[in-house]
């Protein structure tokens, strides 16, 4: 059995609206008000903030309970977290929580480096106006504090505004789509590192780092400051969950 990278408390929280940082669905243009656009956001919220636990079972009366809807939205809203891989369907016995592995981890550092230093290196050459500049420094200066849960959700949510954000400065779609997908998984990853004491300076402070290189337009330090900022989250992570650091 693949060993699992974290094992922690959980925190239930009632249903509530999805964070509006999270992407749309493709083609779901004008879904959200339907209700099973609603249990689809739900219950990814639900499996990001660790409501659900790795490799958890779940029912789908109890499902459909919980997000006050009938079996159909639910079954709709299981189908596309599969895809999103943070679900598994077994048949004939439900659905279980994807576990989060060292593969797992390893493939998802290896794709952001992939798409994100491109992203970041496009952003630079082509730029941004003075606005989105100036969002991003704002977003880049949202720290948190372990002792402060509200405060690492605010960062985790900033976290994904950053880095969505420096991808559609690519002005590269399929970027701007690749980088959003991730962000489920690393947003799982995040929420689960809040009680393994991840937060800190760092990510601020290499936040800052990536913008200033965008800000010269200096697009092979914007990608070499985005390598070195997902390589020393991924050491962090490894490190303190007890994996061993494969050769990169």
């Amino acid at each position: 059995m693949a060993k699992t990278a974290f094992r922690r408390k959980t925190y239930q929280q009632p249903l509530a609206p999805a964070s509006p940082l999270l992407p749309p669905w493709p083609g779901s243009a004008g879904a959200a008000a339907t209700l099973s656009e609603k249990v689809y956001r739900a219950f990814r919220r639900d499996i990001i903030h660790g409501v659900f636990q790795p490799g958890e079972s779940l029912n789908e009366k109890d499902l459909a309970n919980r997000y006050k809807a009938s079996r159909t939205p639910v079954r709709e809203a299981a189908l596309r977290l599969q895809n999103e891989r943070l679900l598994r369907i077994v048949a004939n016995r439900g659905y279980f929580v994807s576990q989060i592995t060292l593969q797992v981890l390893n493939d998802i550092y290896e794709f952001r480096c992939a798409v994100e230093c491109e992203a970041a290196e496009l952003a630079a050459f082509k730029g941004g106006s003075a606005e989105v500049l100036r969002k991003l420094a704002d977003l880049s200066a949202v720290t948190c504090s372990s002792e402060d849960r509200q405060s690492c959700v605010r960062f985790i949510e900033a976290d994904t505004d950053f880095h969505t954000t420096i991808a559609r400065l690519s002005r590269n779609q399929m970027l701007v789509q690749a980088v959003s997908e991730s962000r489920s998984q690393m947003e799982r990853i995040m929420f689960a590192a809040i009680d393994i004491d991840y937060f800190g300076e760092a990510p601020a402070r290499e936040h800052r780092e990536i913008l200033k290189t965008i800000h010269d337009r200096d697009p092979k330090g914007a990608r070499l400051r985005m390598y070195e900022h997902i390589v020393q989250s991924k050491d962090k992570v490894l490190g303190l969950t007890g994996f061993s650091n494969p050769r990169r």
